[in-house]
C-alpha cells in the first residue's frame, strides 16, 4: 500500500497531526483512498506545513470534518480488504510513525506490518546502478522527492519549500497525488 499523508506541521506526531490520508494498492493502482480530518485542538499548526498544503489554519481545525480518529478507521478499513499490508512511502518512518503513534493515541489496532518500503532507498539504489555512484551532497542524500520524481521522467508541479521558504511555485500537496506520484515512481524504478 502506498500511502502518502499530509500533517499540521514537521515529524512530530506527539504535537502535529494529520489532516489527510491518501493511499494507493500497488497491485491494484485503480484501489485508491483519500480522507481529510479536522486538526485536535491540541494539535500545533506549523507556517510550512500551511504553504505546502496552500490550507489556512481555519480550513485545518473545521469542525465540519471528521476527526482523525475517524480518518484513521476509514483508513484502516479500506487497508483491511487489501492482502498486502506493507506500507510503502517516500520517507516511511515519516508516514508510518505518525499513523502509527497516532492509531496509539485514539487506542485503535493498527493493521500494518512493522516491515515496510521507503522509494527513497529504491531510488538512491537505481542511481548507484545507473551512475556507479551515492547521489549525495554534503553528507546528505540528495533524493528528496521533487528529485526522485525527475529522476523518474515524470513532472513535479507541486510547490517546493525549503527550510518553510517557497523555493518552487506550484500546486498545494495533496496525499492522494502524492501517492500516486510515489507509486509511478516506483513501478518505474522496478
Amino acid at each position: 500500500i502506498v500511502v502518502d499523508i499530509e500533517t499540521s506541521g514537521n515529524f512530530e506526531p506527539e504535537k502535529n497531526g494529520i489532516w489527510q490520508i491518501g493511499a494507493v494498492d500497488f497491485e491494484n493502482p485503480k484501489n485508491m483512498f483519500l480522507g481529510e480530518a479536522k486538526i485536535d485542538e491540541e494539535d500545533c499548526i506549523e507556517e510550512g506545513a500551511l504553504k505546502v498544503t496552500g490550507k489556512t489554519i481555519e480550513e485545518l481545525r473545521n469542525e465540519s470534518k471528521q476527526s482523525q480518529k475517524q480518518l484513521l478507521e476509514s483508513f484502516f478499513q479500506w487497508a483491511s480488504k487489501i492482502k498486502n499490508k506493507t506500507l510503502v512511502a517516500h520517507n516511511t518512518p515519516f508516514d508510518y510513525g505518525f499513523l502509527f503513534l497516532r492509531a496509539k493515541k485514539y487506542d485503535l489496532g493498527f493493521p500494518f506490518s512493522h516491515r515496510t518500503l521507503d522509494l527513497h532507498v529504491f531510488a538512491v539504489a537505481k542511481y548507484f546502478e545507473i551512475n556507479k555512484k551515492l547521489p549525495f551532497e554534503e553528507g546528505k542524500s540528495k533524493m528528496n522527492l521533487p528529485t526522485i520524481i525527475e529522476f523518474c521522467g515524470l513532472k513535479d508541479k507541486r510547490i517546493q519549500l525549503k527550510e518553510n521558504e517557497v523555493v518552487k511555485e506550484g500546486e498545494p500537496h495533496n496525499s492522494l497525488t502524492d501517492a500516486k506520484l510515489e507509486a509511478e515512481c516506483l513501478s518505474r524504478i522496478l
